[in-house]
């Protein structure tokens, strides 16, 4: 998809200074979007995003899959249960 494509490359880092601060305290979806991108190109591994961000791999794997599932909107918090309840509906 196009749109998703370009939103996606505008938040993808290319250098670990336009990453999120380790002491994030607020995950709003831009930063969330931001850690996964720098995950899958390479400028932060999996173990150094759960470390630095003190996340568990369980926590970054679920934001991984919210975009894979529904592009970045997927990350709000209030949009995941719906996307959960309406998956669990269409896997019935």
């Amino acid at each position: 998809m196009i749109l998703r494509d370009t939103v996606e490359a505008a938040i993808e880092p290319e250098t670990p200074d336009e990453l999120p601060e380790p002491n994030t305290g607020r995950w709003v979806v831009r930063r969330k979007a931001v850690v996964v991108a720098a995950v899958r190109n390479g400028t932060l591994t999996l173990q150094e995003a759960c470390r630095r961000y003190h996340l568990s791999v369980e926590e970054f794997l679920a934001w991984q899959r919210a975009i894979d599932a529904h592009g970045v909107p997927g990350l709000r918090v209030t949009r995941l249960q719906i996307y959960r309840d309406t998956d669990a509906r269409h896997a019935k």
